[in-house]
């Protein structure tokens, strides 16, 4: 019952609230909470989705890809349209990336950054098994809130750092968030928390290519 009013606990209640309904995600509808003995439950109830989602898993090893040039076009309007919605919540807390960054990323000799040049809101666990198609549609709003300037974009794309090609497609078409100051600052944001949640087991696979990925940031320029 601790966690029944956490940032988990009310996110897609504030989703609703907040999020604009142009932004492609399936309304919430009912939502139902009781409580057992310690243990608080919540039940919610969406509109159907159309389509499927694009991966059984965060990464896009078993992805229906690539997506269409128009669900791409559709994901960059989101992510800017997300990005000036006004929130309280927040997704990546500053005090973590004074604490991990310099933890994570001391394999890059040297001393690691940890304010972020800018901050927005994002949806914060932007992954291929949140994405839907062939139309975008995005799920999984418990965590969304403020975090570093192009974050939701860094996350997709170090998600893909295993499959390559679609890793350059999304360099590609989310350019605009990756290939400046602030979006070289997130992706180190999100290679510092999966390679911590690597040592739990998850997505281990990915640590040699997000250590590449880091040094290949590094030497590119990041705020010092």
């Amino acid at each position: 019952m601790d966690k029944a009013s956490g940032k988990l606990w009310t996110g897609p209640e504030e989703a609703e609230r907040l999020v604009p309904r142009r932004l492609p995600r399936p309304c919430l509808r009912l939502v139902h909470q009781w409580t057992e003995g310690a243990d608080a439950y919540k039940a919610e109830l969406y509109d159907r989705t159309i389509g499927g989602t694009l991966s059984l898993t965060p990464t896009p090893g078993t992805a229906t890809l690539p997506p269409s040039t128009t669900w791409w076009s559709d994901l960059r309007t989101a992510l800017v349209r997300l990005s000036r919605v006004r929130t309280d919540r927040v997704a990546v807390r500053q005090a973590y990336l004074d604490r991990a960054m310099p933890k994570y990323l001391a394999f890059l000799g040297g001393a690691v950054p940890t304010k972020p040049p800018a901050w927005s809101t994002a949806h914060g666990d932007l992954h291929w098994a949140n994405l839907t198609g062939p139309g975008l549609g995005i799920l999984d709003w418990e965590g969304w809130g403020s975090a570093p300037a192009g974050y939701d974009a860094a996350l997709l794309h170090a998600y893909s750092l295993g499959a390559p090609a679609i890793a350059a497609q999304v360099r590609h078409e989310l350019a605009a968030d990756l290939d400046s100051e602030p979006g070289r600052f997130a992706e180190l944001v999100v290679i510092t928390e999966l390679l911590q949640s690597a040592e739990r087991g998850d997505n281990s696979d990915l640590v040699p290519a997000l250590r590449r990925r880091a040094k290949e940031v590094w030497a590119q320029g990041c705020p010092r």
